[in-house]
């Protein structure tokens, strides 16, 4: 294990000829620092980084949420993106889940890139690549095409949720970091929102200089998420200490100097909050055993099978809720399914900020509360499944929105707090991708086999489908007890 890069910045801090640093502030031990300082310190941060992430997952979210409506844009003037490609049941399924093959097979090598190379770097690299694969959405023509950019928009996404995860954890200890997870996390939910609005108002340009509807949806998305890649590159800072010498190289030397975003932090706050967090810093090399010993840890498996519960409903409910609202009303119009999509995830944002500071004051009741959360959305199903009417099956949707907000950041920020702790820095990023990309199998279950992706069920108003659903979350429940059980164990054995 290396040591702790906190000597180089604590040199270059005291080189700093703009900034006068109080020397008993400096050494001083971490607990003796006044918490509305560090409070303050935070605050600072967040103003900086919070933004950054909210508007980069915002982007990222968005591409998906923009997918599931363009397959019913515009379907009376048969200009939808299945109706123009001529789309089966199986090439939508299949579609949907090579889109998270993609996430699943890169998200582990994809993170443990970004521990080795500048994360702000590339965490603007996902944001623009993702932008300009979807603007080459608005060229398909076939089924075949649309499989192929499904795979690759995964492919360049990957690393994208547990990238953020990753990078919070450089930032941020453990108890103030899901609240910011949720923080930034609420982008998706406002993302899925603004995509039915924005999909509803883009319908009304179908036909323009010859574009469909959804081409339009896809040239101005793709365009805007290259330019806000683009400028993250000033926007995020990098990491919070130097974790190595500088490189010589003069095309690293041009880089570092006119694209890398000046430190947040004056030279105090940044030595107050190196003490706060510098128990972070460890193991910053890692070989490939390192990576073997979190994979074989047993207390990862059940935080992935709780993720593949969660974001498996999540999804089946993102990708499938304007087919779910249609069926259960058809004489709905287009633009007023698009409409009704986005009060989903408005219920989801509010659980988000009802819930998690609750997970970060309350730290051993995570599973409790990640608990609760899975119960709310399981009863959302039950109405969406056995109520009768329409408008119920709809109030349905929304109470599974709600449960669904706290529970996801829940996951990552667990699996950062356990295995931070004893593999450090490659713990942390591992642990982040594994839950993200193998829990992500939830994703695939969610689009391939159920809803559209089971035709038999579609004559039943999805009741199985979404039966299916709440024994994944079932499961997920047992995972939380199981995953709180295997960590006081490891305790108790350290101890």
């Amino acid at each position: 294990m290396s040591e702790s890069p906190v000597r180089d910045e604590i040199a270059s801090s005291k080189a700093d000829k703009t900034a006068s640093i109080d020397e008993n502030s400096i050494n001083s031990d971490a607990h003796d620092v006044d918490p509305k300082k560090l409070d303050k310190i935070y605050r600072k941060l967040d103003r900086r980084i919070i933004p950054a992430l909210w508007c980069m997952y915002f982007l990222t979210s968005f591409g998906g949420n923009a997918y599931g409506n363009t397959l019913t844009m515009n379907r009376t003037a048969g200009h939808s993106l299945r109706q123009q490609l001529g789309l089966t049941r199986k090439d939508l399924s299949t579609a949907s889940a090579l889109y998270y093959v993609g996430y699943i097979v890169f998200d582990v090598p994809m993170n443990l890139i970004m521990t080795r190379v500048s994360p702000q770097s590339w965490l603007a690299r996902i944001v623009l690549t993702v932008g300009l694969v979807y603007t080459c959405y608005s060229t398909l023509s076939n089924p075949g095409g649309l499989k192929a950019v499904r795979f690759i928009s995964g492919m360049v996404g990957a690393g994208t949720w547990p990238g953020m995860s990753y990078y919070v954890s450089l930032w941020y200890p453990n108890d103030r970091s899901t609240r910011r997870i949720g923080y930034y996390f609420t982008a998706a939910q406002i993302s899925a929102a603004v995509g039915g609005l924005v999909s509803a108002g883009v319908q009304k340009i179908d036909g323009n200089r010859g574009y469909t509807g959804w081409q339009w949806m896809y040239l101005i998305y793709g365009v805007i998420t290259m330019a806000v890649g683009i400028s993250l590159l000033w926007w995020l800072p990098d990491r919070p200490f130097k974790t190595g010498n500088e490189s010589t190289n003069k095309l690293m030397v041009f880089y570092n100097r006119f694209f890398t975003p000046t430190h947040p932090l004056s030279a105090e706050e940044r030595e107050i909050h190196r003490r706060d967090i510098q128990h972070r810093y460890v193991l910053l090399k890692w070989t490939f055993k390192d990576v073997v010993q979190v994979i074989t840890d047993l207390r990862i498996w059940p935080i992935i099978i709780m993720y593949f519960g969660v974001v498996g409903c999540g999804i089946g409910i993102s990708v499938f809720a304007a087919t779910i609202i249609t069926t259960n009303n058809p004489h709905l119009t287009d633009i007023q399914v698009s409409l009704l999509v986005a009060p989903i995830w408005l219920f989801d944002l509010a659980g988000i900020l009802i819930m998690t500071p609750f997970a970060d004051k309350f730290k051993k009741l995570r599973p409790v509360i990640f608990s609760f959360g899975c119960c709310i959305i399981i009863c959302g199903l039950c109405v969406m499944t056995y109520a009768h009417g329409s408008w119920k099956k709809y109030g349905g949707l929304l109470i599974s929105g709600f449960g669904l907000g706290p529970t996801v950041p829940i996951c990552m920020s667990w699996s950062a707090e356990i295995f931070q702790e004893r593999y450090g820095d490659v713990g942390t990023a591992v642990s982040a991708a594994l839950v993200s990309g193998l829990g992500n199998l939830g994703s695939v279950t969610a689009t391939y086999a159920l809803y559209t992706g089971w035709p038999a069920d579609i004559k039943r108003q999805f009741k199985y489908s979404n039966m299916i659903l709440v024994l994944m979350l079932g499961i997920s429940i047992i995972a939380s007890g199981v995953t709180h059980f295997l960590r006081d164990k490891v305790r108790q054995v350290k101890n």
